[in-house]
Parts: structure tokens; sequence; C-alpha cells
């Protein structure tokens, strides 16, 4: 079958760990099933795989990706949900699950005309959503809706600042924080992306570092070291800063310790989202008419076209592969 693959890790240059060409079909192991992908979505995890990141060498060659809709053997149109927990792990919340994976970590994942999922995390697709729409949902957007209300626990009124404009994940979180009735503020490194995010439901757009008008009740972060003290400046007596990614990097020119005991401001770690999270996103979607921003829709076959244009940030909003 076509994938696309991690054949090897380049930190400097990732695409040379890229291949996108015919390879055996995993085996379907017990209790899995297997889903025919209509749709599958790039993600940064997917770049961190190709550069080494959390994919030893002992696990290569990799299928990538974490995001796929299909339809199984007996017709169903499913999502597939992307967290791999511990058969063993006896909790509610998947992300607790210190064992836990991603698929493309240590099994197969979506960037293929078919792949391999438990049961359990294959999800029936709303009518209402396409595949495209659907292939969005499993890694940004889940890992957005888990960020906004239940690690933020934000309310209507409350104001949300997102860091960075334009990514899957800060689309995903201006289209669910203003359907849910919050203040909307984004940074960007460029006026043209701030406004494309008002345009998408922003109250407000902001340069990066810019000072802002009020301190907010929490701040959504997936961009990390360039963006850390920023982020704890813009916040309230007692707001709350989700971290969720590093994209530039994570190690902090300066922690800012003080002012987090002093003002006393609370640093929370979100990963992802469980499986009864994934399903009322899908809910949510269906009811409130919100959509993910698709920047562009590619064969399978020109999946290192897409992960040229995620390297360079040239996308608004996701980019999908159809195999």
């Amino acid at each position: 079958m076509l994938a696309a693959y991690a054949v090897t890790a380049d930190a400097d240059d990732p695409l040379e760990a890229l291949r996108v060409d015919q390879i055996e079909p995993p085996a379907v192991p017990d209790g899995w099933i297997e889903v025919s992908v209509r749709a599958a979505a790039l993600n940064h995890h997917d770049v961190f795989s190709l550069r080494g990141v959390g994919l030893p060498a002992d696990r290569l060659p990799m299928i990538l990706g974490c995001d796929a809709a299909g339809v199984t053997s007996d017709g169903r149109e499913v999502v597939v949900y992307p967290v791999v927990g511990d058969p063993l792990f006896g909790g509610d919340d998947e992300t607790y699950d210190p064992r836990r994976s991603l698929l493309s970590e240590r099994y197969p994942g979506t960037l293929a005309e078919a792949v391999r999922a438990p049961a359990r995390n294959v999800v029936a697709k709303p009518a209402e959503l396409s595949f495209a729409e659907a292939a969005c949902l499993p890694t940004a957007w889940l890992t957005a809706y888990r960020a906004l209300f239940t690690s933020a626990d934000l309310r209507p009124g409350d104001t949300v600042l997102v860091q960075g404009a334009g990514g899957g994940f800060a689309t995903a979180a201006v289209s669910l924080a203003r359907a849910a009735g919050l203040r909307v503020w984004v940074t960007s490194r460029t006026p043209e992306r701030a406004e494309r995010a008002v345009a998408l439901g922003a109250h407000a757009g902001f340069a990066s570092g810019e000072r802002l008008p009020d301190r907010v009740d929490a701040v959504l972060d997936s961009v990390g070291a360039a963006t850390w003290s920023h982020s704890i400046n813009s916040l309230r007596p007692g707001g709350r800063l989700v971290t969720v990614g590093t994209t530039s990097g994570p190690d902090l020119p300066n922690a800012e310790l003080t002012k987090i005991f002093f003002r006393p401001l609370r640093v929370i770690g979100s990963t992802m989202g469980t499986r009864a999270e994934f399903e009322r996103l899908l809910r949510f979607l269906v009811a409130t008419g919100v959509r993910p921003v698709i920047d562009r829709t590619l064969p399978l076959a020109d999946a290192a076209d897409g992960f040229a244009a995620m390297i360079d940030g040239d996308l608004f909003g996701k980019i999908v592969l159809e195999p």
C-alpha cells in the first residue's frame, strides 16, 4: 500500500528522512480494526518524528500520522482516536497513562491507504462532517478542546489569549473558544495572520510580544520558549497558563518563577484528550456548525509538499492528505 513513512531521523533536514512509496501493509493485531483511510491530516508531531524526537531508530521504518477518517470493512464511516493506551491502565483519563503512545510512535500511523487501530479507538464519524474535516480533529482540535474546557476550565465571558495564529492548534482554539462564548485574543508574527485569525473569530490580534490592553484569564501556549515570558506577563493574578507544545523549543531563557509564585499563577501541562472528550468535541462541532480550517488538500503521493509547507510555516489551518 502507499504510505508516507520515516526511514531515518534528520534533525536538520527532516524531509530527507521522509519516503512516500509502497510499503508492506502491517498485520492487524487481535482486537484491532483496519480502516480504509479517506483523509489524513498532518501535525507538527510528524515533523518531530522525522527529526527523531520520540521515534528511536529501532522502530524504523515507521508510517507517520496520528489523524485519519475512513471506512471500516463493514462500511462504517469512522474517525480514529489516536491515543493507544496500556490495556492494564485502570484510570479514566488516558492522558495520565504513563505507557500511552500515539499512532506512529509504537504502532504504524495514518498516512497510508489503510490504518490499524484498537477497536475502542474507532469512533463513529458524524454524517455532518466530511472525511477531510473529521481527519483534522484527533490531535490539534482535541488538544485545543481539552486545553480550553478541561485544563484551563474556561467559562463563557472569560478572556483567553492564544499564542500564535495560523497553525492547526491555534485555528482550532480560536474557533472553539469563540463558539463557546469566550473573548478571544491572538498573537502573530505577521499582521496578515492576525487579520485572518480575527476573520475566523478572534476578537483582536496583536503582534508577538505586544503588551495587551488587559490581562487575561488564561493563555494557551503551543510555542514554548519564544512566548513563555509574554504568556506569564499576560495573565491576571490567579490566571492559568496551559502549555501544550514547544514548537520554538523547550529551553526557557527565563522561567519567570518569581511572577508565577508571587501573583500567584497556575501553569498546567495539557496533552491530547480522552476518548470521551473526543466524542464531546464531535458533538460540539455538530451542534455549533464550527468546522476546521483546511489550508490545502493534497494527494498522499504529494505528502512531501505538505510537510515542506508545515516546516516553512506556510499554512493557515490544517493540511489534509487523501490517499
